[in-house]
């Protein structure tokens, strides 16, 4: 291109919400579903925000047919008189122009989540049209959008023309009603179950809110409905449903404190330890949840360990232990929900991952330090039964520090590092690289004659390895089964794990397709999301897809996944094949290389499974479940799942 074409004329304008569509991954993160997710949240956010307030305790979403969703509160109503400065009704303004709203006026919001005023604009920008209704003073007042754009001024209007069933006299509130545009999403299909794990944290971080979502897409309409009255202490209790508790309530903490500027900022804590080796901890600002920790978390991390160290020095324990406790030590087995409000808050980039306010951390760390010193001091029960399951923890610390120290001296004897087991792959790069987990050593020697010597790694294990949620740090690192795969991947385990180092950026767990292979999966998959969550966050874990069936079709073989897909199979080739000579394959052994790689390996012909985390706190509880030592919650999962599964050899 010519630099004589570039003028003024060059330069683009994008006025409005012009910006939002030409870019929306700037706005919302992505086009996928969970930017369409995101639409829902930004909209629910302002009714939380209202609920922050005090203006508001139930919030309705609807599924509506076509993909059209629906939210309702009972808050305090976007205003609809004029703004004076620009002309149009509060509703336009805040309906069509980014930085619009009344969370930058902390008189009328002393803290929100929806702090950048971009969000209900946003969903109006990307949606092929909107409507939004405002019930104030006993009036209904409307207005309508397409692409973000009005079709006309705000109006009031009458409630037999409401495109929606509202039976509710003198209600008050806002109802805010959208279909988002598919030449923008990916998808325009809501995932019901994956926003109503958002609902239900958003629930459990503001006790006595009711959430409610309705699925009107279904002739029997699915309908989930929150309210907990406890607040942070329920969601901790809902963490530990599955787990063994060293107490029965969780302990609660909460206060408030001047930041030094005139704003107030709140502090929720509920801490509840079980008998299990993994620490559970969430934390959250303006109920947006900080995956990246930040300074409430150090300060409440920085507390917790300092109250217990100082407990430590006056028990029995104290001559039992030559160092003091770390902050592993103590946080075994914990479970814990941090809920800060902060009225003006600061994140570390654009996620709203990490809080940044240097203030919060010293308020955290003495409400937390006073209150559970109190606590602890009038209940020396649980002090005691801490207390000696942290100083386990930190002799288990020592003991793993021990084998890993011996371990590494090993590896530096071999020049390689690297297990006998493993037969690498010759290219460098991880992102090129990926490495097979291979049950069996038929199955095993298999998958090394079939691969790609190039970028295909095989890691061979014969049985089933330890279940590492049933076991502590020292264990893991010292056992037989679990020290190739750590070696093999490069990255450590646990809190030394660095997902830089790791060697593969594919790595692809092959197991048999009956009840054996998916108890290893399993098994596999609880290491890798209890001692190198990375791995599953940055989806580098999959699960390979091996057939089930080799259907011969004259010269060829046809090759079925599951019985709907062999059936079909069959269906098409008509009456000419015999059943006994259809093979049902017992295990990958069964297989000669060449099929393997045809069918499983191939990477322009297998089927994989990318493993995802949509949800954490769906994921710790079915781990939790499956796999902890509590076998009532185990059986229950069990009955209530057995006619969804298929396909396993009984």
């Amino acid at each position: 291109m010519s630099t004589n074409n570039y003028s003024a004329q060059s330069i683009q304008v994008l006025k409005g919400l012009e910006a939002v569509r030409k870019r929306p991954g700037m706005y919302i993160g992505t086009t996928g579903i969970d930017g369409l997710h995101h639409l829902v949240f930004e909209v629910v956010d302002n009714s939380v925000d209202e609920a922050m307030q005090g203006f508001c305790d139930d919030i309705l979403v609807i599924l509506e047919g076509n993909d059209v969703v629906r939210v309702e509160d009972n808050g305090r109503g976007i205003p609809v008189d004029i703004h004076t400065g620009e002309g149009v009704s509060a509703l336009e303004l805040v309906m069509t122009r980014l930085h619009a709203g009344g969370k930058f006026d902390k008189n009328s919001y002393k803290v929100s989540g929806g702090l950048h005023g971009v969000g209900v604009s946003v969903v109006n920008a990307l949606s092929e049209w909107c409507q939004a209704f405002v019930y104030l003073d006993g009036k209904i007042h409307t207005q309508s959008y397409k692409i973000g754009i009005p079709d006309g001024p705000a109006h009031e209007i009458q409630p037999g023309s409401l495109p929606y069933p509202d039976n509710q006299s003198g209600r008050r509130g806002t109802v805010v009603r959208w279909k988002a545009d598919a030449s923008i999403f990916e998808t325009t299909t809501y995932n019901f179950d994956a926003l109503s794990n958002r609902l239900r944290e958003l629930a459990f971080l503001n006790k006595g809110l009711k959430i409610t979502i309705r699925d009107e897409r279904l002739s029997n309409p699915k309908i989930h409905e929150f309210k907990f009255d406890g607040g942070v202490r329920s969601f901790v209790e809902y963490l530990n449903q599955s787990k063994t508790v060293l107490y029965p309530s969780p302990i609660f903490i909460e206060g408030s404190r001047d930041d030094g500027s005139g704003g107030i900022i709140e502090v929720e804590c509920a801490i509840q330890y079980n008998d299990g080796f993994n620490e559970i901890m969430y934390s959250f600002v303006n109920d947006i949840n900080t995956r990246e920790g930040g300074t409430h978390l150090v300060g409440f991390k920085s507390a917790l360990t300092r109250v217990l160290n100082e407990f430590l020095k006056k028990s029995k324990h104290a001559k039992k232990l030559d160092e003091s406790l770390s902050g592993d030590d103590v946080r075994e087995g914990l479970t814990a929900v941090l809920s800060v409000k902060v009225p003006n808050p600061q994140f570390e980039g654009q996620t709203k991952a990490k809080l940044g306010n240097s203030e919060v951390k010293g308020i955290v760390e003495t409400l937390v330090n006073e209150q559970l010193e109190l606590y602890l001091d009038q209940h020396p029960d649980v002090i005691a039964n801490i207390l000696e399951k942290s100083v386990l923890a930190a002799k288990a610390r020592i003991a793993a520090r021990q084998a890993r120290d011996a371990t590494r001296r090993k590896n530096a004897m071999d020049s390689a590092g690297l297990p006998g087991k493993l037969s690498d792959c010759s290219e460098k790069d991880p992102a090129l690289c990926e490495l097979f987990i291979v049950e069996g050593d038929s199955a095993g020697g298999s998958a090394k004659m079939g691969r790609n010597r190039q970028t295909q790694a095989i890691l061979s294990l014969f049985g089933k390895m330890l279940n590492v949620e049933k076991t502590r740090i020292e264990k893991v690192v010292s056992n037989e089964k679990l020290q190739p795969i750590i070696a093999s991947i490069g990255a450590g385990c646990g809190s030394e794990f660095n997902i830089a180092k790791i060697r593969y950026h594919k790595i692809i767990i092959m197991a048999d397709a009956d009840v054996d292979g998916s108890h290893i999966r399993t098994l596999l998959l609880t290491f890798f999301y209890r001692y190198m969550t990375e791995l599953i966050e940055k989806g580098h874990v999959y699960l390979a897809m091996p057939p089930l069936y080799r259907i011969p079709a004259g010269k060829q073989a046809i090759y079925a996944y599951d019985d709907a897909e062999k059936d079909k199979i069959l269906s098409g080739l008509g009456s000419d094949i015999k059943k006994e000579s259809i093979q049902r394959y017992k295990g990958l052994g069964e297989m000669n290389p060449d099929q393997l790689w045809d069918t499983t390996m191939d990477p322009a012909k297998r089927n994989i499974i990318q493993v995802h985390l949509d949800d954490a706190v769906e994921a710790e509880r079915i781990f939790s479940t499956l796999m902890g030592e509590v076998v009532a919650p185990r059986r229950e999962f069990i009955e209530e799942n057995a006619l969804a599964v298929t396909n396993l050899d009984v």
